[in-house]
């Protein structure tokens, strides 16, 4: 979701050390005990943002599933490694894991959304912080490449790639939501409210 590029700031750097230099307004990633901060998104990218979050959080109220939280909130997976996912779902089962400061221990789903100055990380380092960590899905959204990879935990402990089913990216962590995505990439989107009406009438 960024557009230029940012100097990590190495450490080692602890859960404390991160809270005490990163500003409440400011978006970064703790990761191995480095510090990665995010620069200004675009509007391309902060429209998909706002669309997408928006749309998981009406179908997580409508069914009660757990909670939403969005780009600001850290999930705190070891002492030197605090991520904040675009988009980050917990489930109702482990609420409890959700702290005034943050998500303590792994969040069910996590949404990154990839930006010039986040590939790397994306793809490659948050991929195994996640995986280490035990979350079950982690959705990779690639505004410039548009494309959309799903990876699911499975039984031995490491991510496996998911193939959509007729053009649909379907979620068995949160069950019922589905993506098309050619919803993300065109312009203009479906309206999210048409969205919503669409993954609700595959519930009925």
């Amino acid at each position: 979701m960024r557009t230029k590029r940012t100097r990590p700031i190495v450490g080692p750097h602890t859960w404390e050390d991160f809270c005490a230099i990163v500003s409440e307004d400011q978006k970064a990633d703790l990761i191995d005990g480095v510090i990665y901060m995010a620069s200004p998104e675009n509007t391309d990218a902060n429209e998909m943002f706002v669309w997408l979050i928006t749309l998981m959080e009406l179908f997580v109220e409508e069914y009660q599933l757990g909670k939403i939280y969005g780009s600001r909130v850290a999930a705190r997976l070891t002492k030197k490694t605090a991520p904040e996912p675009d988009i980050v779902f917990v489930s109702k089962k482990n609420l409890h894991r959700v702290k005034r400061g943050g998500i303590e221990g792994a969040p069910d789903i996590a949404v990154e959304i990839v930006s010039p100055d986040s590939i790397q990380r994306d793809y490659d380092l948050k991929r195994k912080k996640y995986e280490e960590a035990g979350v079950p899905e982690y959705w990779i959204i690639d505004e410039s490449e548009e494309t959309v990879t799903l990876l699911r935990l499975s039984t031995d402990g490491k991510y496996r790639e998911v193939k959509p089913k007729k053009g649909e990216f379907h979620s068995t962590v949160l069950k019922g939501f589905w993506l098309r995505p050619e919803w993300l990439f065109r312009i203009p989107r479906p309206r999210k409210l048409d969205a919503l009406q669409m993954l609700l009438d595959r519930l009925k």
